[in-house]
């Protein structure tokens, strides 16, 4: 068997899709095809050299389905804060780390390799949950220093995942920013999202919420390839029609646009999302940052090896030749020819449908700030 040599260049993080010209099988139910340990940080990896464990499959048969495992962290704290010029938020919270759904090009899977886990299937089957997470909120709430913005959900993984099915730690948290009149946004690709309706309309009559909801593509199939363990198109869309007709501000997010794979759903996402009485849209570009753009290179291998090529020599056109831009003021802009007319599509898309006329400005003058032991106070 040809010796693969590991070098800490990206190109060779990930396992290759075929050896010896016998292509590997793609695994089915999960986003990543391998779960490979990034070189980053100086992790141990190993090298495919011939021995029998190399072969361990055909001699003993398939290994032990691959099955979720999750890890209840105690945190100190809950609210991350920024700074960052590209973002409309400047703090938020993130009641897992990793996420199920398993999205291949999920931007923040390579926040699994500072914890010596692979971005790849770790990220997606190795998670974590922060049980204290509404504890936590209402301590930070009522520090005298406290003072109020929108607190985003849903940044760095979904908070409406499987697992949250379990663990509510999600709606906790949306029970203490109604008690404390907080004003908080979702950002997620799950139906589960209508679950916490009751609260989530309450939120909205006091002007505290806004919610939205990422829609790459109207295909069933190729959504299940791209992101394997979240809701299908059709239920994500009836979700932002149970949020509108509820009153509560529902926007649809066409993201990330990946040219020659989703591109072609632009039009028909946003046309879809007016008719459900959705009133805003946006749009973001695929970002590949560190481990993701193997790990989606890989997945073109599998799945789309006929166009893999095209798909990455567009994204790099927008990214001024490279896979990924990560710097401030330009990582969420792409530039160029293929960039120009995404926006201009979206652009126009928007105007014929009459979205984003009217952006909802969260209330922050409501809050009420809890007492130290956790009671609110009565005066």
């Amino acid at each position: 068997m040809e010796r693969i040599s590991v070098t800490p260049t990206l190109a060779h993080l990930f396992r290759l899709c075929s050896i010896d010209g016998v292509s590997l099988p793609p695994i089915h139910g999960r986003g990543a095809q391998s779960a490979a340990v990034p070189q980053r940080f100086g992790l141990a990896a190993r090298e495919t050299d011939g021995d029998w464990l190399d072969a361990r499959e055909g001699i003993d048969g398939p290994g032990p389905k691959l099955r979720t495992q999750v890890t209840e962290e105690r945190a100190r704290t809950i609210i991350s804060f920024n700074q960052s010029p590209d973002i409309p938020f400047d703090r938020s919270i993130n009641a897992y780390r990793g996420c199920e759904h398993g999205c291949v090009y999920c931007y923040a899977r390579p926040s699994h390799a500072f914890h010596d886990l692979s971005p790849g299937l770790d990220f997606e089957t190795k998670l974590f949950a922060k049980p204290d997470a509404a504890r936590l909120l209402r301590e930070t709430l009522a520090k005298p220093g406290y003072k109020p913005a929108p607190i985003a959900m849903g940044t760095n993984t979904d908070p409406y995942q499987p697992i949250e099915g379990r663990y509510r730690i999600t709606r906790a948290v949306l029970e203490v920013c109604l008690e404390t009149r907080h004003p908080v946004t979702i950002t997620t690709k799950s139906a589960r999202v209508v679950r916490d309706l009751d609260l989530l309309a309450e939120l909205a009559r006091l002007n505290l919420t806004a919610v939205s909801l990422s829609v790459t593509s109207l295909d069933p199939r190729l959504s299940g390839l791209l992101e394997p363990r979240a809701s299908a198109p059709a239920k994500r869309l009836d979700a932002l029609r149970q949020l509108a007709e509820a009153g509560v501000p529902a926007h649809v997010s066409v993201a990330p646009v990946i040219p020659s794979i989703t591109d072609q759903f632009i039009e028909g996402i946003l046309e879809e999302a007016a008719q459900c009485g959705v009133k805003s849209a946006s749009w973001i570009m695929l970002r590949l940052p560190h481990e993701v753009s193997p790990l989606f290179r890989e997945w073109l291998s599998v799945h789309f090896p006929d166009r893999a090529d095209k798909v990455m020599a567009i994204v790099r056109s927008v990214r001024e030749g490279k896979d990924n831009d990560p710097g401030f003021f330009t990582r969420m802009k792409p530039t160029g020819v293929w960039a120009d007319v995404f926006r201009a599509r979206f652009r126009i898309a928007v105007q014929r449908l009459g979205l984003n006329r009217d952006q909802p400005v969260l209330d922050c003058s409501q809050f009420e700030r809890p007492s130290a032991n956790g009671q609110m106070r009565l005066l």
